[in-house]
């Protein structure tokens, strides 16, 4: 017997014998646990979106009243000229 034959056949054992018992509430309690799942995923998402909104917002505030695009005012004052 080979290799695999011998793995095939071990495989093959396991699965004609004797299935463990299943609890009669694991049902319940995976659909517990995929609902707990689902509203972390949900809040985690929300914050996430909250926290962009906030950061976009502070940036679009800080842009308004610092005006960066503008060029900053002169150092000196130009020459007179005509006088």
């Amino acid at each position: 017997m080979s290799l695999p034959d011998r793995k095939e056949e071990m495989v093959r054992r396991m699965l004609a014998g004797p299935h463990p018992p299943v609890p009669a509430d694991l049902a319940l309690r995976a659909a517990e646990r995929g609902a707990r799942i689902r509203r972390r995923r949900t809040a985690g998402r929300r914050l996430a979106w909250l926290l962009l909104a906030t950061a976009l917002t502070g940036f679009v505030v800080w842009a308004a009243l610092t005006q960066p695009w503008a060029p900053p005012p002169a150092r000196t004052t130009p020459p007179v000229e005509g006088y």
